[in-house]
């Protein structure tokens, strides 16, 4: 929705003060689609309105009387806006545009560029409002398609395409934001770096087709360990995952971590070339810092990366932790 003044123009006007008295101009008026309309200052009153109005809206064009049965077709979360700006703009005598939703006479809506013309007196005081009423909705339309297709490819930059997750690009930006925020609050923030156990031996045994759906089905499992609206996992990286947990502590994350080993675990992918078990098993490292100022979020993730290698040197299938 969009409300724009126009250039301020000069008192005189080539538009013609009544339609009504010039009846060739009239005729070229009500040929075209645009709805021409003029309104008189003074009391508000509608002058005249194309019948155009009628089979685009539903209403007659004697219907039209006044300003207030424009402000009333209008809609509710469109209405307050929309008039306060004409107004404001029509006082001051210039010209301006104003998109909203007019309601039909059936009850729908219809998207409306109302582009307005002041006409003012020798003495520049506002005397008269002439404009047009054009019919966008199907630019509308073509617009939002436009926004929603472009929120599409914003959610896809941010998301890994194999398993669905949020991406590695995705987590950096997280991280710093929570981080921040941590820093801010000097609450607890922990990070669950994990890797799935043997998974180059995976890939070499299976392949790398059901090694994809491997990662996609491990993804699947990892995404009902943390359910808290502000818990975010990511790909990290190959066969590796990351939890961001806000606001959680030390316990809390190690609860989450055993979550996510269980969830695997039910799966029960097999992995012949395991020498952990029959199936496929993940390792985990846990870390909780409440961050300093002068701290980096980037040396925090190196700390927990640490407790992850302890975990897969202390014999994989198993999480390890500590406190930043």
């Amino acid at each position: 929705m969009t409300s724009q003044p126009r250039q301020p123009v000069s008192p005189s006007s080539p538009l013609p003060l009544s339609v009504e008295q010039n009846p060739d101009y009239k005729t070229l008026l009500e040929s075209t689609k645009a709805i021409p309309w003029k309104i008189d200052w003074a009391t508000m009153q509608f002058a005249y309105i194309g019948p155009q109005i009628e089979p685009l809206l539903g209403w007659t064009a004697e219907s039209w009387v006044s300003a207030q049965d424009w402000a009333a077709r209008i809609h509710e979360e469109d209405r307050e806006r929309v008039v306060n700006f004409c107004i404001g703009q029509s006082k001051q005598g210039v010209d301006h545009e104003a998109d909203y939703r007019a309601l039909t006479a059936d009850g729908r809506y219809v998207w409306i560029r109302d582009v307005v013309h002041v006409l003012r007196n020798e003495a520049g005081e506002t005397e008269a409002l002439v404009g047009f009423m054009f019919d966008i909705s199907e630019r509308k339309k073509t617009e939002e398609a436009l926004v929603a297709l472009q929120r599409r490819l914003e959610e896809y930059s941010f998301k890994d395409g194999l398993t669905g997750v949020a991406n590695r690009r995705m987590f950096d930006t997280v991280l710093a934001r929570e981080w921040s925020q941590a820093q801010r609050s000097q609450q607890a923030l922990s990070l669950i770096l994990l890797d799935i156990d043997f998974f180059k031996q995976y890939n070499d045994h299976y392949g790398h087709v059901q090694g994809d759906e491997c990662l996609k089905q491990v993804a699947t499992a990892l995404a009902g360990a943390a359910v808290r609206p502000r818990d975010f996992l990511a790909r990290f990286g190959g066969e590796e995952f990351v939890f961001v947990l806000p606001e959680t502590d030390e316990t809390g994350a190690r609860m989450i971590a055993e979550r996510c080993r269980t969830l695997v675990q039910q799966q029960q992918i097999v992995h012949a070339r395991s020498t952990v078990g029959p199936f496929l098993t993940i390792s985990l490292g846990v870390g909780t810092v409440v961050p300093e100022q002068a701290e980096r979020a980037v040396d925090f993730v190196a700390r927990v990366d640490q407790w992850l290698y302890r975990a897969k040197q202390g014999g994989r299938d198993r999480i390890a932790s500590g406190e930043g």
